[in-house]
């Protein structure tokens, strides 16, 4: 059952998104209907009306399937020079299937997998593939581990913990330092380009002219639900990573949940240009298994949201014209000016977008507002944006909001095939999950596995969720934080960092790009601030890009930043939503320390442990010109005035 998104199907007016008053465009969305039980003690089950479809017992049936039903359609594309390399439904299995032969001659196991350490290529796409076709387990490390890292202390942990029996890199003279120093010598290194002083490599190109092994199909068909596809290593935001083991069960279970809730897709091949990291699920599960699984095409996007990245995605979209868009808030911001200001580009981005959707952080009203602006002025509709709740745990999709109760902080309701528990904790409803997309564990790591599941077996998310409408579950549900984030004050208060988080921020757009709250026993919240540097050199043009430093000392930005923050000082309600003093962090974050993961998210807890000095400054009864406070700003403001 699906309907279109303007029919009147109506949520409840509190949970909708207050914007334009212009219609959505119509597609097709699956209309999400849950019943809800409560236990005796206060828990809530949510569990939806209809059960899931069957879903295939390996992914690569749907590139059986694809590859019969449009051999010639592309997959998957990449920029080459000015143009684009591109590789079939066709290509890709029978590559996949030599490629397979070649791992299945070399004996690689769960015990010694597959470790690809590079970027989204389709070299990438080609060796993972073989993998699921050879029922190999593979694991995708962030770039990042072996780049910007200068300890290379992550990378180290993951290969002692996963033992691969073979190495990917496409250019090994890239990734030389890291090969070798983390590299053991009993593991085969295949690159598709470049050499490695002392060391000898396979290229790719040898791989994948493998003969077939003749037991290929009996090994293909002996892949099945149980089979691990993949590891997908947890962000590391709360210690070292974690291998997050991801089954063909999994995988193909929600892409089954994703096509019967976002129906648009089943009815055109969904087009995407992508840059989201593989090394992730919402990028290396959920869009190219999206792909995959409906016989659409990814074109892959080099670019990054910053000065020097946004340009190749600029690039890219003025060519090829998304059906559905994926990105991060801070893409989406990244991306507003060239879509103000190029009407070609425009054009192409939305002339067939059905929808758009973000994930990672809170999306602010000012950017969302914008691309609705930007879309009526070119379609006359508003494109539906939308969010919802995943992890590398669930494959990742659990909820999802509608079209229609869309917007920020709401993730919408389970997706069929998840029951969702709400159980209270602190004054808060943590948020659990159980369903065929969850995965059994994690590699090698018993004790974490058996705390991450209740007694019930759901899977403890940390997070905590509340009703979008007080009392009525039915309507969805609103995020409402990071349970092991939260703290008291010293008055025994309890403060819900993760929304005072969101507000913070959006308060302080686009000056700041995240924020870290410290004030656990103490008398008052304070606030380690992570500027953005791109929102500075709007309010100063002279700053150099993407520098913190100069940033935090610069005089105009500060002024900027007081304003904001004394406004939402004001704004506060009682001590648990009051920052009473600032600091502006002047220092990257540092992926080594764990203070950072390579995609962005901050470690509360690390921030705060490393740069305790810092704490205690913002803390000292003396006076520091570091430290903002809101009494400093009115002073300063009623001195201006005189």
């Amino acid at each position: 059952m699906s309907a279109k998104a303007d029919l009147s199907l109506q949520p409840k007016a509190a949970a909708l998104r207050h914007g334009s008053a212009h219609p959505l465009r119509p597609i097709s969305f699956g209309d999400p209907v849950v019943s809800v039980d409560r236990g005796a003690d206060g828990t809530l089950y949510l569990r939806p009306s209809r059960p899931l479809t069957d879903y295939p017992a390996r992914l690569t049936d749907s590139l059986h399937h694809w590859a019969e039903r449009a051999p010639n359609r592309v997959f998957m594309a990449e920029r080459d020079a000015d143009g684009w390399r591109t590789i079939s439904y066709g290509e890709l299995l029978d590559l996949s299937r030599h490629i397979a032969s070649g791992l299945l001659r070399r004996g690689l196991s769960a015990e010694k997998p597959l470790m690809i350490l590079s970027g989204n290529s389709i070299d990438h796409a080609l060796v993972s593939f073989g993998a699921l076709y050879a029922g190999v387990p593979f694991c995708p490390v962030s770039p990042a581990y072996a780049l910007i890292s200068k300890d290379y202390g992550k990378l180290s942990y993951v290969m002692k913990l996963l033992t691969p029996g073979l190495v990917f890199v496409d250019d090994a003279v890239q990734f030389a330092s890291a090969l070798t120093a983390n590299v053991p010598g009993d593991a085969e290194i295949v690159v598709s380009r470049g050499t490695l002083p002392g060391r000898a490599v396979t290229r790719l190109s040898e791989l994948a002219a493998t003969p077939l092994h003749p037991g290929l199909e009996t090994v293909h068909q002996a892949v099945g639900p149980d089979t691990i596809a993949k590891f997908l290593l947890t962000s590391g935001s709360t210690g070292n990573p974690k291998a997050v083991i991801n089954t063909q069960r999994m995988l193909c279970a929600n892409q089954v949940m994703i096509r019967e809730t976002m129906t648009f897709l089943k009815e055109d091949p969904p087009v995407i240009v992508d840059w989201l990291p593989w090394n992730h699920t919402f990028g290396g599960n959920h869009n190219i298994g999206l792909v995959l699984v409906n016989g659409g095409s990814m074109y892959l996007d080099a670019g990054k949201p910053m000065p020097g990245g946004i340009e190749e995605t600029v690039r890219n979209l003025r060519e090829i014209s998304p059906t559905v868009y994926f990105n991060v808030p801070k893409g989406y911001e990244s991306l507003l000016p060239y879509l103000r200001d190029d009407a070609h580009l425009r054009h192409m981005f939305f002339r067939r977008l059905q929808s758009m959707f973000f994930s990672g952080a809170a999306m602010s009203p000012h950017i969302w507002n914008s691309l609705d602006e930007l879309s009526v002025k070119e379609t006359g509709f508003r494109v539906p944006m939308l969010t919802g709740l995943g992890a590398t745990e669930t494959a990742p999709l659990c909820l999802l909001a509608t079209p229609l109760s869309s917007r920020s902080g709401h993730i919408g309701l389970p997706v069929l095939g998840n029951d969702v528990k709400l159980v209270p904790a602190n004054g808060k409803l943590e948020l659990r999950t159980r369903g065929p997309n969850i995965t059994p564990g994690y590699w090698r790591q018993p004790e974490l596995t058996a705390a991450a599941f209740d007694e019930e077996g759901f899977y403890k998310f940390g997070d905590a969720a509340k009703p979008a409408i007080a009392g009525d579950f039915a309507a969805g549900l609103d995020f409402d934080g990071r349970i092991a984030e939260d703290f008291k004050l010293a008055s025994g208060t309890w403060v819900s960092v993760g929304p005072l988080r969101a507000r913070f921020i959006a308060a302080c757009a686009p000056l700041v790009r995240d924020v870290v709250l410290a004030g656990i026993n103490r008398d008052e919240i304070a606030a380690l601030v992570v500027l953005d540097p791109d929102g500075c050199r709007m309010i100063n043009p002279a700053l150099p890009s993407n520098d913190i430093s100069a940033c935090a000392h610069d005089e105009q930005v500060r002024s900027a930043f007081r304003q904001k923050f004394a406004a939402f000082h004001s704004a506060a309600t009682g001590s648990s939503t009051r920052v009473a003093r600032a600091l502006l962090i002047d220092t990257p974050l540092s992926i080594d320390r764990g203070e950072v993961t390579d995609k962005g998210s901050i470690n509360q807890r690390a921030v705060l442990e490393h740069r305790d000095a810092l704490v205690e400054l913002l803390y000292s009864s003396g006076i520091s010109d570091s430290v903002i406070t809101p009494s400093a700003t009115e002073a300063l403001r009623r001195t201006e005035c005189n």
